[in-house]
């Protein structure tokens, strides 16, 4: 059997989030120019293989077929590995999950995971009907359980079982939103929230306001992965895959079981702190699916960064800010940057890299990071992929 390989993240960029004129293949071509403008050591004839992330493209860009479209606007010609990978939110994660694989394999020596969504459309209901398809639209959608009635219920559940507040729940948007203010890319940099206005803003489905959700975006992102043998070609600071995990426990909401204790995040995590070889408390910063501000709630405590039910006090006491235990989405997570489902989980990869080469804002930048994880979760929380990633020069 061939020794798996060590696996680098050596770079990476994104385009501007947010409700964008761009079609998807101008979404495509954009995050392309702006790789190679990031990482001038690449050429386009290194690349071996591109993996996409990309969840919809046939209800929201009428488009199927998007691997090849995304490299030949990207200006690359895979000729080893060339896929698709849809997992709703999780498919950028899992585009470099598979690159990952690939790489260590020796399938692919270098490879590009990219994630391109584009959700706004001129009718917003039927964006909307293409949202409840992640669902199971025959059962779950027939009774209107598409995201925000979901995860209200999870948040009402919460607040029954351990007293978590609508204040805590502000307080994750207000730590996030703030952390975007500082992010140039993401959909909501220019608009500031405090904990005040959060909770004057309508309500979506009760306990969640329009500020607890993350929102219908348009934008790409990219990243390099090479063999750990090749990285200091592209930079001194490359940043190393160590650990992986994946879980998925139930698919119909009938067996969701726990609304508030996450198994399958659980398993995942277990799974990747397993694999490389850490726990919870080696964890310098992550980036985690806030989707709605429950979740970031509940994944505290699934990922063993606190107790069960201690998730509001977390981030009330500030521990998941600078200057706490961990970090928390320091990019803005998917409340203050927007949530283009293949792109999101490319866009955490880069914030991971960004942090490990010291080129993050001073004021979201975490002092001298080693470990860092990154956390997606698909559909009603039932799907959940987990990565935890080393800097190199630790």
């Amino acid at each position: 059997m061939t020794e798996r390989r060590e696996v680098a993240l050596v770079g990476g960029a994104t385009t501007r989030w947010g409700v964008r004129e761009a079609t998807w293949s101008e979404l495509a071509q954009e995050v392309g120019g702006a790789l190679f403008r990031a990482m001038p050591e690449l050429k386009a004839g290194d690349v071996d293989s591109l993996f996409l992330g990309a969840a919809e493209p046939e209800r929201f860009a009428f488009q199927s077929h998007v691997a090849p479209l995304c490299a030949e606007q990207m200006g690359l010609t895979p000729h080893r590995i060339i896929q698709r990978t849809e997992l709703a939110c999780a498919s950028g994660q899992s585009a470099i999950r598979s690159a990952y694989a690939a790489i260590a394999s020796g399938l692919s020596d270098i490879a590009v995971a990219v994630g391109v969504e584009k959700m706004n459309l001129p009718s917003m209901a039927e964006a909307n009907s293409a949202m409840a398809c992640v669902m199971d639209r025959a059962w779950d959608g027939a009774h209107g359980a598409t995201a925000p009635p979901f995860f209200a219920m999870v948040a009402q559940r919460h607040m029954l079982e351990h007293g978590t507040t609508e204040d805590a729940l502000a307080a994750v948007s207000e730590k996030n939103h703030r952390f975007a203010n500082a992010n140039p890319s993401a959909q909501f940099y220019t608009k500031t929230f405090d904990r005040a206005k959060i909770q004057r803003l309508p309500l979506v489905a009760p306990p969640l306001r329009l500020g607890d959700c993350s929102s219908m975006t348009d934008g790409a992102a990219a990243v390099v992965l090479v063999s750990n043998a090749l990285a200091r070609r592209y930079t001194d600071t490359p940043v190393l895959l160590r650990g992986s995990g994946q879980y998925s426990d139930f698919h119909n909401l009938a067996h969701a079981g726990s609304l508030t204790d996450w198994v399958g995040l659980k398993h995942a995590a277990r799974q990747a702190y397993e694999m490389a070889g850490v726990g919870p408390k080696d964890i310098d910063f992550a980036e985690v699916h806030d989707c709605f501000t429950i979740s970031e709630i509940v994944e505290y405590e699934s990922l063993g960064f606190c107790g069960p039910g201690e998730g509001g006090r977390y981030v009330l006491e500030g521990r998941s800010d600078l200057g706490g235990e961990v970090v928390v989405n320091p990019r803005g997570g998917l409340l203050g940057c927007g949530h283009p489902l293949g792109a999101t989980g490319i866009g955490q990869a880069v914030e991971v890299f960004e942090q490990f080469s010291g080129r993050s804002p001073a004021s979201r930048r975490v002092p001298d990071p080693r470990w860092a994880l990154v956390h997606n979760l698909s559909g009603s929380a039932n799907v959940h992929s987990v990565m935890i990633y080393e800097g190199a020069a630790a």
